[in-house]
């Protein structure tokens, strides 16, 4: 994570994201920097516009609370859920318990 906060700190200040700058930004954190890592991070980010992506990921959280409730109430309601196929289960099982009794009865009787 340290290496994409490196990205977002020279974005932030307005600097260019290459190696050297994100390489500076790690060792002035006292981070023990893997020049592999660090190139890998300024390939991927050559193309992207960092400020849009933040733009985007704020906003998606947003969209579905406004969507679907919140994440919360989703919870809850998997939970209520979770409980009432459970009570559905056990009232099926109390029936077949009673139907086992019934048809030995039968058979005695039959």
């Amino acid at each position: 994570m340290e290496y994409v906060y490196a990205a977002l700190i020279l974005n932030e200040t307005g600097e260019e994201i290459n190696e050297d700058n994100v390489t500076g930004v790690l060792e002035a954190a006292g981070v023990d920097v893997e020049e592999s890592r660090v190139k890998a991070l300024v390939a991927a980010l050559e193309d992207v516009d960092i400020a849009e992506a933040i733009e985007t990921a704020a906003a998606a959280p947003a969209a579905s609370a406004s969507a679907g409730g919140s994440a919360d109430e989703a919870d809850e309601a998997d939970d209520e859920d979770d409980e009432e196929e459970a009570e559905a289960e056990e009232a099926d099982e109390d029936d077949e318990d009673e139907g086992d009794g019934g048809e030995g009865l039968g058979e005695l009787f039959g």
